[in-house]
């Protein structure tokens, strides 16, 4: 039987379109409830939040310049 590190390899070494489909057929094999109900209650508390004013929000453009520098272009 094959080891979870080797799996990784062998799936990280597929196309990714491939990668993608494995990825959709692992999460659907996992049974983490309802998460979509999670998630909307997550998404309305950080409107709400935006809203009233408790959370500061950063301009796209910020965000994108932070992300290229911490990452680079790869």
């Amino acid at each position: 039987m094959l080891q979870p590190q080797e799996i990784l390899e062998a799936a990280l070494q597929l196309p990714q379109e491939q990668r993608e489909d494995l990825v959709d057929k692992l999460a659907a094999s996992l049974d983490l409830g309802d998460l979509g109900e999670y998630w909307e209650a997550e998404i309305q508390r950080r409107i709400e939040d935006v809203d009233a004013g408790r959370v500061a929000t950063i301009p796209a453009d910020e965000v994108f310049a932070r992300l290229e520098q911490r990452f680079g272009g790869k």
